[in-house]
């Protein structure tokens, strides 16, 4: 996240939280897909652009070892204070504070949309480089007919069609393991997209 994006999230940080902060704002299929996916990591997730820390809490409910980044310092110290019971840590998904193989998944939800496609290889190597080997990778994404930039309500984001992210994911050194998609609730409807991987061996 450049710092012009972490900039435009902490000054509308408050409206992002009573819209979207709570998995109640989420969609059903979101919430049974994460919670499966999560059912099948092993050790910690960590919770990769975690905003207002909702996701971090439900997961950590649902009883897993869970561990929240985000480089929006507002978010941060939200989720610390409506969690206090969950792990949150101020920093960048492009530079994890993490050791090398120490992680069983990564959910990075919606957190990749604003990355510019010619970096977003990048995040997803330094994905690899924490996740143990057969490390599990959950990502939400906006479908397009091609990665093209549109207007977010907060900033410039990124639609993909699946294969060209499933491409970023395998040259980063994953394999794609299932495919999602769904179309968005009105009066916005967006397809919408997930994409399951897992880190491949060695």
């Amino acid at each position: 996240m450049s710092l012009d994006i972490q900039a435009a999230y902490s000054n509308r940080a408050a409206e992002y939280v009573q819209a979207l902060g709570s998995t109640a704002s989420a969609h059903p299929a979101d919430v049974q897909l994460i919670t499966s996916w999560a059912a099948h990591v092993n050790g910690l997730i960590v919770d990769a652009g975690c905003g207002p820390g909702h996701w971090s809490a439900y997961l950590t409910e649902a009883g897993h070892p869970v561990r929240g980044v985000d480089q929006v310092p507002e978010f941060i110290s939200h989720a610390r204070h409506a969690y206090p019971g969950v792990t949150f840590e101020l920093g960048s998904i492009n530079q994890l504070p993490l050791e090398e193989g120490s992680v069983g998944g990564i959910l990075a939800w919606y957190s990749l949309i604003h990355h510019d496609p010619r970096t977003v290889r990048a995040t997803l190597e330094e994905f690899a480089r924490v996740l143990k080997p057969g490390g599990a990778l959950l990502t939400g994404f906006f479908i397009g007919t091609a990665v093209e930039p549109f207007d977010h309500t907060v900033v410039t984001a990124y639609r993909w069609p699946p294969e060209a992210l499933a491409n970023e994911l395998c040259s980063a050194g994953f394999d794609v393991v299932e495919t999602h998609t769904r179309t968005g609730r009105e009066p916005k409807p967006r397809p919408h997209g997930a994409i399951l991987a897992e880190l491949a061996p060695a």
